[in-house]
């Protein structure tokens, strides 16, 4: 049933707040430097890794099921984004692309010094994720 499935991407979906939030706490309190230590930047590297899942289970997960639940027709990607934007998931539609093109920049980033240049864009933007992910918890509990 579709409900058990969502109330089961609910759950998923704290899971992966709740880790989200510990990496963004640990590379804020880092913060942007020009050098990092081993050590941070491992820190920051879990932090894109889980800024890039997160990103990808909103959007590909909890937002199609989310659509499947209400009757939405099951459409492509930028039909979900908008179905999530008319129900007040977020505010900007152009500012959820750019976060998925940061999620897309860090997939695609193999040497070190250039995913260091990712790393203010990511703190940006996974505070950002935090705010739309209990924005849709406390939609999903609604």
């Amino acid at each position: 049933m579709i409900k058990d499935k969502l109330i089961q991407d609910k759950k998923l979906l704290e899971k992966q707040l709740a880790w989200i939030q510990i990496s963004f706490d640990e590379c804020i309190k880092i913060g942007i430097k020009k050098d990092y230590t081993i050590e941070e930047f491992g820190k920051f590297e879990t932090l894109c890794s889980r800024y890039s899942r997160g990103i990808d289970f909103l959007i590909r997960k909890i937002f199609r099921t989310l659509d499947a639940h209400e009757f939405e027709n099951q459409g492509t990607l930028v039909d979900v984004v908008n179905n999530a934007h008319k129900r007040g998931l977020f505010e900007d539609i152009e500012e959820l692309r750019i976060m998925k093109d940061v999620r897309n920049t860090i997939a695609h980033e193999y040497i070190e010094d250039d995913l260091a240049d990712v790393f203010e864009e990511v703190l940006l933007y996974t505070s950002k994720l935090i705010c739309i992910v209990n924005t849709t918890l406390a939609y999903i509990s609604k």
